[in-house]
């Protein structure tokens, strides 16, 4: 199959699985809330994904290593099909005391997403030839910051207008298109044999070299501390509110602003990819993410607000791109999965972390000097990782395709 059209397949099951995802988070939300009101119940949503998710994560990447990548990829979509029906008889109030189930299936979206990420990374690196991973990694880091914007705002919209019972449809319908992208997908060397390793010795592989690995074990780290520490955009509600003195639709400004600026980076990075000067341009991008977090915070009004969280998702991108592109020209493609699950549970622990580190941050300085700190500390991420990783710093993307 040519390159393009089996990106196009490949892309087609990422975007129908992440636009299902966000839609029924949305809505999983506004349902809790319409039962309990209480705010309590939304912070549950998050644990009950983040717990499954975390004890699936590691399996999953060594499933996606050792059987049909195309399979578990299957499975992902019908895992996301088969939440947003049940989530549709919920909503038509066929079970009595329906909060528990709701989590039950928070419980299966964390599963679901447990598999997507490894499985799409490996199929990925499969399909796209090596010469050409900057370029569609531009592509697909684009498509995926637009199912982040699209998704909330389509299934808000869907609440609004057509009831909760549609949205959890519009969901399933998602997956659907997920599940029909999957079917066209065609690996060149597509794994169905069973394993031949433990899962726990083959954990231990993936480990073992993700360690040893200077350059992947490099910009994991630099990934990590800089949403650790950089995540301002978990504490936006409480900025609205005390600083813009704004409603709702003010947060979606400035909610939609940094992925805004990172599809339009990937879309240039994928006519540019950054192929020579790689490293510096890595350590420029995320020391731009701090600075213009840093900005952010000390910003009073809308638009230059959204001006400085623009540039932080420009930066990110950026980052994403290469970071990502280093990643599947330097992993060996039968540890592909493990690698990139791994590494999901580094981003995905760093997130819900990072988000209560800004909420802890803000209760002990005030939000604006929570927010000017967190960016401070990713610029000093960068001056240690600069450091410490001259592999890092002086690599180029087009000595390794």
């Amino acid at each position: 199959m040519h390159t393009g059209k089996a990106f196009r397949t490949l892309l087609l099951y990422r975007v129908g699985a992440t636009l299902s995802y966000q839609v029924l988070m949305v809505a999983v939300g506004w349902h809790l809330y319409n039962i309990t009101n209480s705010v309590v119940s939304l912070g549950l949503i998050g644990l009950a994904e983040l717990v499954p998710y975390f004890a699936f994560a590691l399996y999953a990447g060594h499933a996606v290593d050792h059987y049909s990548r195309k399979a578990i990829s299957a499975i992902a979509c019908l895992v996301h099909i088969g939440v947003a029906l049940f989530l549709v008889a919920i909503a038509l109030n066929w079970f009595t005391n329906p909060v528990p189930l709701i989590y039950t299936a928070v419980a299966f979206i964390g599963i679901g997403r447990a598999l997507l990420r490894p499985s799409f990374h490996a199929l990925f690196g499969q399909i796209i030839p090596r010469e050409h991973l900057s370029r569609y990694t531009a592509y697909s880091t684009s498509a995926f910051q637009f199912c982040v914007v699209a998704g909330p705002g389509l299934g808000g919209l869907m609440i609004g207008f057509a009831g909760l019972q549609w949205t959890y449809g519009l969901a399933a319908f998602c997956g659907f298109i997920g599940l029909y992208g999957v079917s066209f997908i065609q690996a060149h060397r597509e794994k169905a044999d069973r394993p031949t390793t433990h899962f726990v010795k083959s954990f231990l592989e993936g480990f073992h070299y993700v360690r040893k690995h200077e350059l992947i074990l490099s910009i994991m780290a630099l990934d990590m501390f800089a949403v650790l520490f950089g995540g301002a955009v978990s504490i936006l509600p409480a900025f609205v509110k005390e600083v813009l003195n704004g409603g709702p639709e003010i947060l979606g400004i400035l909610r939609a602003a940094p992925a805004a600026g990172a599809a339009i980076v990937g879309i240039y990075l994928a006519r540019r990819p950054p192929l020579s000067d790689s490293g510096k341009q890595l350590f420029i991008s995320v020391l731009g993410f701090g600075l213009a977090i840093i900005a952010f915070g000390f910003s009073s009004t809308l638009w230059l607000c959204a001006f400085f969280l623009f540039i932080s998702g420009c930066c990110d991108s950026y980052s994403v791109v290469i970071r990502t592109s280093i990643m599947q020209l330097t992993t060996p493609d039968h540890i592909r999965g493990r690698v990139s699950a791994i590494n999901g549970i580094f981003i995905g622990s760093s997130n819900e972390l990072g988000a209560l580190e800004s909420g802890i941050a803000a209760s002990l300085m005030g939000l604006v000097p929570s927010i000017a700190f967190g960016g401070f500390i990713t610029i000093l991420v960068v001056l240690a990782t600069y450091r410490l990783a001259p592999h890092l710093r002086t690599l180029h993307l087009k000595d390794l395709s």
